[in-house]
């Protein structure tokens, strides 16, 4: 719509009159210097303000707060990449804050608990931070959710330091949680197969293994199933001597835990396995159990003390006769394992007690102990010393035929003994994915997953 203004002098001349000539002139330049006028007066109108009238805050001073991330899996520097306040430090001994990051798997997804220690003047400034990221998330997603919970338990020590004065608070007006489903339904399966060859003019070996597994981990259930076969075998072609063995072992191995509460889980183990070097053509193990751990499997990423205890049987079908005249055989028997693990900043410890005995002869028995003790020494690398050693008085299944020569050195059948032991010193190297991290440490066996890599000696 326009609106037309007229304009109309108080003098209108008549109709065929003539305007005076001065006045005309009078209305030309004052309408020439409006005209004129009109960028002077544009210039000199103020700004409008500004919808956010308070500049951004200069970027913080160096050095920011200076922090350590313990966390296999994860990598420091991405989890800190969006963070100008927090700069994290190759070692322990120069940061401000120690922080320990831990996953274990819930019904929800992946649990992840960080614990932040203050050092430096923040000595007694110690937090715990939860967060769970939802299952089937990307690994990108569940990296920034941590990163933002990091973030979150930062805070309390950039209040003690002159960066506070460069941080804003704010509030997201809008949040819309996104719920998120796996489609694996927290299953995890793996798939291996391995063939080794080699050989020269007087000797050849052929090594073939192969593994499948799945499992389930989650909080509250825990679901492990295993096949498994290995083959070897050795030919010896020497100008007077000739001499082929095989070793062959197969096994089928199933774990289902079921948590009660924070300190008691209920579940049962089975296998099903053949080995020639122990003499068993067909052997099955089924054990149920209850266990106890001392302390809440809630604290289990820092500390463990379980008691599990197992009764079952044992059939073997053997495939020469015994020492004891028997071809096949079933026993019960019970076991007790004390398994106590402890994980510091500097590294951990775990140490497991087994005895098992048979119901038949209180005489048939086997006692284990084992142990481990991992230094931390940077990121994913670790420095371990293991050991353990077994008291045995339980072999059902010595072959009453013996052994020979050539399989007593090629450890082809399975020999009297009344002990072994073992000693390992290495470094162990740790890497993979943030989400195969998670720990159910119920029945013995993590459920951990990921990838390590191991140089002994």
């Amino acid at each position: 719509m326009f609106i037309t203004q007229r304009y109309y002098p108080h003098n209108i001349r008549k109709p065929g009159g003539a305007r005076p000539a001065g006045r005309r002139a009078i209305i030309v330049i004052a309408l020439l210097g409006l005209f004129l006028a009109l960028p002077l007066l544009a210039a000199g109108q103020e700004p409008p303000p500004p919808r956010f009238p308070s500049p951004p805050p200069p970027p913080p001073p160096k050095p920011a707060l200076m922090i350590f991330i313990d966390a296999p899996g994860l990598d420091p520097l991405a989890l800190v990449k969006d963070m100008a306040y927090a700069r994290p430090v190759p070692g322990p001994e120069e940061a401000q804050v120690w922080v320990r990051i831990t996953s274990r798997a819930v019904e929800a997804g992946t649990e992840f608990s960080l614990s932040f220690v203050g050092q430096l003047g923040f000595s007694g400034v110690n937090d715990d931070l939860k967060i769970v990221a939802a299952a089937g998330g990307s690994p990108e997603d569940t990296l920034r959710t941590v990163a933002q919970t990091l973030g979150f338990g930062l805070m309390r020590y950039v209040v003690r330091t002159p960066l506070s004065k460069y941080m804003h608070i704010a509030l997201l007006d809008k949040v819309s949680p996104t719920a998120v489903t796996d489609p694996w339904n927290f299953w995890v399966f793996s798939l291996s197969a391995d063939a080794f060859l080699m050989g020269e003019s007087t000797y050849k070996s052929q090594m073939y293994f192969g593994n499948f597994s799945a499992q389930r981990v989650t909080e509250n259930l825990k679901v492990r199933l295993s096949v498994g076969a290995t083959i070897q075998k050795d030919r010896y072609d020497l100008p007077d001597y000739k001499y082929s063995s095989s070793l062959n072992s197969q096994n089928l191995r199933g774990l289902i835990a079921r948590s009660i509460n924070d300190h008691w889980s209920i579940g049962a183990s089975v296998s099903v396995y053949a080995s020639s070097f122990s003499n068993t053509r067909l052997g099955i193990d089924w054990a149920p159990g209850i266990e106890y751990d001392v302390f809440p499997y809630s604290q289990s990423t820092k500390k463990q003390l379980r008691l599990l205890y197992q009764v079952g049987f044992r059939s073997f079908h053997y495939i020469e006769e015994t020492i004891f005249d028997r071809t096949a055989e079933t026993r019960w028997g019970q076991s007790l394992t004390a398994t106590l693990e402890l994980k510091q900043p500097w590294g951990s410890i775990s140490t497991t007690l087994d005895g098992y005995h048979y119901f038949y002869d209180f005489s048939k028995y086997r006692v284990e102990l084992n142990g481990e003790i991992s230094f931390r020494i940077l990121e994913g690398l670790n420095f371990n010393i293991d050991g353990g050693g077994s008291w045995i008085r339980d072999q059902l299944n010595l072959a009453k035929g013996g052994a020979s020569f050539e399989e007593a050195i090629l450890r082809r059948k399975e020999l009297s003994t009344i002990y072994t032991y073992f000693f390992m010193v290495g470094f162990s190297y740790s890497f993979g994915s943030i989400r195969s991290n998670i720990v159910n440490p119920r029945f013995g066996t993590s459920g951990s997953g990921g990838f390590s890599m191991q140089i002994s000696m």
